[in-house]
């Protein structure tokens, strides 16, 4: 018999990813998919798909039992900002929120998979079915980074990994060992694209740098169930025009979108990546 397994979908092609792996290992997939924010595609790859509005709880839990699910996973892109605007909470969910100490999105997601545990379902390994996207340290592209921005992806590994602690954002970019931008809310593509913007009215007219390093990490103890760092094909075109060349990953835990297409882009627009080992000293 095949297995029964339900997909929480976010925006992006990342819950397409996972359904389509999932169906071609003979799963069934149940999707709850988010009104305004899941792809159409979702339901070509789900056994079935019943769209909720951001907030419900008690809804999307009936359909997994109702449909025999017991194993859960969450993938895809919700803007964090959502929970401040156009968001209302079913009973379950208010109730929920008001045991919550803060709204970091950690702790609202860990919040709803406590929910879900209670009534049986598990929230799993978001990277189930796709570990080969999690990379290994090293480089992936043959171009490796240039020598000049060392400086760059040490002082935004470094940075990087405190905005990662305190739960603000994932993603840094760097230029010459000095900070550019800080992820917070926007997402890491408006991060990079920030970036760009700041060289462009501080050089107006001209064209904009091209060794800018992007560097994406995981937080401290990163829960692999939920929020983990995805980077895709639409990072390395927000990178090309900021005007950086270099993007460095945190091996292990990174998932990289559709990894041999997004190689292939990288070094189309001449962009080296690698992953880093965050065990190894520094």
């Amino acid at each position: 018999m095949s297995e029964r397994i339900g997909l929480i979908a976010g925006a992006g092609s990342f819950p397409l990813l996972f359904a389509r792996e999932a169906r071609d290992r003979g799963c069934e997939v149940f999707t709850a998919g988010l009104t305004g924010m899941t792809s159409p595609e979702a339901e070509k790859l789900s056994k079935e798909l019943v769209y909720f509005r951001l907030g419900q709880l008690s809804a999307p839990i009936e359909f997994f039992k109702k449909n025999g699910v017991s194993r859960v996973l969450m993938a895809g892109k919700i803007e964090h900002v959502s929970i401040f605007g156009g968001f209302l909470p079913d009973l379950r969910a208010a109730k929920l929120l008001l045991t919550l100490k803060d709204r970091r999105p950690t702790s609202i997601f860990a919040a709803i998979a406590g929910e879900l545990a209670r009534d049986g379902i598990e929230v799993i390994n978001s990277a189930t079915f796709l570990e080969s996207s999690l990379p290994k340290p090293g480089p992936l592209t043959e171009k490796k980074p240039h020598k000049d921005r060392e400086s760059s992806i040490a002082a935004g590994w470094k940075a990087a990994r405190t905005v990662a602690d305190l739960d603000i954002g994932l993603t840094v970019v760097s230029r010459g060992g000095a900070i550019v931008a800080v992820e917070g809310m926007e997402g890491t593509d408006e991060c990079i694209k920030r970036a760009g913007d700041i060289f462009a009215r501080l050089l107006p007219g001209e064209k904009p740098p091209k060794d800018m390093v992007v560097v994406k990490v995981a937080r401290p103890g990163q829960d692999m169930r939920f929020d983990l760092p995805v980077v895709g094909s639409s990072t390395l075109e927000a990178m090309a025009a900021a005007g950086a060349d270099t993007l460095a990953l945190e091996a292990g835990t990174t998932l990289v979108l559709e990894m041999d297409k997004f190689l292939a882009r990288a070094a189309e627009l001449g962009i080296a990546v690698t992953a880093i080992d965050p065990s190894a000293p520094r």
